[in-house]
């Protein structure tokens, strides 16, 4: 059994991991990186790319849907080759994956360190073959994995997640689809414009990453207009027969449906890996899920030596926001115990599905009743859209009363994308409503629509200060 000492512990070297590895390594430190599963991030191996992989399959595959519209006509049927989307989304998959897996090659070999580790105590660190690291300091950057509910764990290899998905040779003919988030909502569109048929069920009514009700409402009228799609399913009974899954639930109409579906994937979310990490031998304060309390502009958990960064901190579960919080955490951990609060960027949020779901800033739910006004504009009659044949679509700008600030937005529409940068651009700017008005925006674009909102924004703020004048 070996022991040895460093200057900074990185437990996981997923994209946090390694953006605190090098920002501790850039600071001088002795640093290591310790993994017990493949190399590759979450990000490259199963997540933002081979999701926008099979995506991009699918928008191609729709793009005939509207060619009538426009007076193009098809003859002939499109044939979707499943193996062949499979095999383009595995080998772009394993490319992005290659460059992560060089970067980690360039590093020093001693600073590569494969095996489980789990705390013994705050200062120290125990692999699975017994040996030991003492740690100046540590980064928890252990990433998430699927969180599959007790109902769905009967169904063995007829159950799937995300995961699993991008290591099929070829593509089912039917599915069963557990949770409309951002993966559910992505992969259940995707799979249906490749020619499998979907069942999308959810809880509650929740869609996407929304809070605000008109929002949510539109979209899952969107989602339901296209899919089969259920965003408040009653499902009664989830059986294994055979080399398939019986579903029995209440239909739309009320009445009670069976179907048969090759798998079931749970898209029920992702939970942090903090489990078996010996936390409990630590002096850590941890929440009700096991991960430790900590501050988000320095990732130090309390006043111990020991930081989190990325999906294990469960704050922000998207790459750039685990790329910073790696970096803060790896600086921080250089120079405990001098950490130092950094900049955090404004929140941003995109589902990829068409149309896109967007957040950015504030969601409506984060805003104080009564302290903002809505700015809103439907993309059904937006010009750009109408020509594109896009035109589906509903934002909502929320602008703060006491100082016309744009406060967030919530979005389903043509190029959400786009105009969720813009905003996340203005609102971590300080921009106000009547200064975003000011800025460009040129004709016909998409873009039109956000001025659109602002401008409805500015009337309803202007209207709000007549009367508190009077």
């Amino acid at each position: 059994m070996s022991s040895h000492a460093v200057d900074v512990a990185v437990v996981g070297a997923g994209t946090a991991g390694l953006a605190a590895y090098r920002a501790a390594t850039s600071a001088g430190k002795h640093a290591v990186l310790i993994e017990n599963g493949p190399y590759g991030t979450t990000c490259a191996r199963v997540g933002c790319m081979p999701s926008k992989l099979l995506i991009a399959a699918a928008e191609a595959a729709h793009a005939p849907d509207r060619w009538a519209a426009f007076g193009i006509r098809l003859d002939g049927a499109v044939r979707i080759d499943g193996r062949a989307v499979m095999e383009r989304v595995k080998r772009e998959r394993d490319r992005f994956v290659g460059f992560v897996l060089e970067s980690v090659d360039a590093m020093p070999a001693a600073d590569r360190i494969r095996g489980r580790a789990r705390f013994i105590d705050d200062r120290t660190l125990q692999l699975d073959d017994g040996a030991t690291i003492t740690f100046g300091s540590a980064v928890i950057a252990t990433g998430s994995a699927p969180a599959v509910p007790p109902s769905l764990r009967g169904l063995r290899d007829r159950l799937v997640v995300n995961d699993d998905v991008f290591e099929w040779d070829n593509l089912p003919a039917s599915v069963a689809i557990f949770g409309p988030g951002v993966i559910g909502l992505e992969l259940g569109q995707a799979l249906h414009r490749l020619g499998v048929r979907v069942l999308l069920f959810g809880r509650s009514g929740h869609i996407g990453p929304f809070t605000d009700l008109a929002i949510r409402t539109y979209a899952d009228r969107v989602f339901a207009s296209e899919l089969a799609f259920d965003s408040a399913a009653e499902v009664r009974a989830i059986e294994r027969h055979g080399d398939a899954v019986s579903l029995r639930y209440r239909g739309p109409d009320g009445g009670e449906r069976t179907e048969n579906v090759d798998y079931v994937i749970a898209a029920t979310g992702r939970a942090p890996n903090v489990q078996g990490l010996g936390l409990d031998r630590t002096t850590l304060v941890l929440d009700a899920r096991g991960v430790p309390v900590f501050d988000r502009h320095t990732m130090q958990c309390g006043t111990h030596p020991i930081f989190i960064a990325g999906d294990a901190s469960d704050d922000r579960p998207v790459l750039h926001e685990a790329n910073d919080e790696g970096r803060i955490a790896g600086a921080n951990a250089a120079r405990f115990p001098d950490s130092v609060a950094a900049l955090r960027r404004t929140p941003l949020a995109i589902v990829f599905t068409d149309p896109q779901l967007a957040i950015a800033g504030a969601r409506q739910a984060d805003l104080v009743p009564g302290s903002f006004v809505t700015g809103i504009v439907s993309f059904e009659n937006q010009g750009r859209s109408r020509m594109m044949l896009r035109n589906v679509g509903l934002l909502h700008v929320y602008a703060d009363v006491a100082t016309g600030r744009i406060a967030g937005a919530e979005m389903i529409g043509p190029d959400a994308e786009h105009l969720a940068h813009l905003l996340a651009w203005a609102i971590q700017a300080e921009m106000t409503v009547a200064r975003s008005l000011e800025l460009p925006f040129y004709h016909p674009v998409v873009e039109e629509g956000l001025r659109t909102a602002l401008r409805d924004a500015n009337a309803k703020l202007s209207a709000l200060r007549v009367r508190a004048a009077a």
